[in-house]
């Protein structure tokens, strides 16, 4: 695994216990679990879908994705994050997927097609962001959809942003990125795309002052 891979692994499996903590990571309070459920609901095909989420964590969208009946495969680079997602998909009753691996380039035992690839906050944490998106836009089926739940909150929370042993040149998305940023990269790849800001606090647990948002985008 490359030093800066490893470093970011690292990082996320000594948060593994305690990641849950967090309304927006656990979803354990059910004001945020209904609003999560009711956004994944509105992004996701109307069908069952094969849905690859990338930076999975501890699967908590992915579960939510199983209950709302689509097939879901996570990947992340954290093995304890990994190992929490498979309990938790286990403990609901589903055999889901959940795969240790570079989300910015999907293990092959992953798959190579689906409907939908989602993640959350991954963008970030990536060497080369803009490779990534290309790579997973080669992973969707003719009208799949890309669903990217980012911000940029490097104001809002410095400590966080700081805490990777890396250069800050390494990571060229550190503290999140705008959404016009974003949709700029994207719009050479994709056929449509639309920002919706993430602005009800009932997502997060709390209010927000920095900037929350999902692009969709269409292939």
């Amino acid at each position: 695994m490359p030093e800066t891979s490893a470093s970011i692994a690292s990082f996320w499996d000594a948060f593994a216990a305690s990641f849950d903590e967090e309304a927006d990571h656990g979803l354990r309070d059910p004001e945020v679990r209904v609003a999560w459920a009711e956004r994944l609901h509105a992004w996701m095909p109307s069908f069952p879908a094969d849905v690859l989420d990338l930076g999975c964590g501890t699967g908590s969208l992915s579960l939510v994705l199983a209950e709302q009946g689509h097939r879901p495969v996570g990947v992340d680079l954290a093995p304890l994050m990994i190992e929490q997602a498979r309990r938790k998909l286990t403990a609901a009753g589903f055999d889901a997927v959940m795969l240790v691996g570079d989300a910015s380039n999907p293990p092959a035992e992953a798959g190579t097609s689906f409907d939908v690839i989602l993640s959350r906050h991954l963008l970030w944490t990536l060497p080369a962001p803009q490779e990534a998106l290309r790579r997973w836009i080669g992973l969707l089926r003719p009208g799949g959809r890309l669903v990217l739940i980012e911000g940029r909150w490097a104001s809002a929370e410095p400590a966080e942003d700081q805490s990777y042993e890396v250069e800050s040149e390494a990571m060229p998305w550190m503290g999140g990125v705008e959404a016009e940023r974003l949709a700029q990269a994207l719009r050479p790849l994709v056929k449509t795309l639309h920002v919706e800001p993430l602005l009800d606090p009932a997502l997060w647990g709390r209010p927000i002052q920095d900037e929350r948002y999902a692009v969709v985008a269409f292939t």
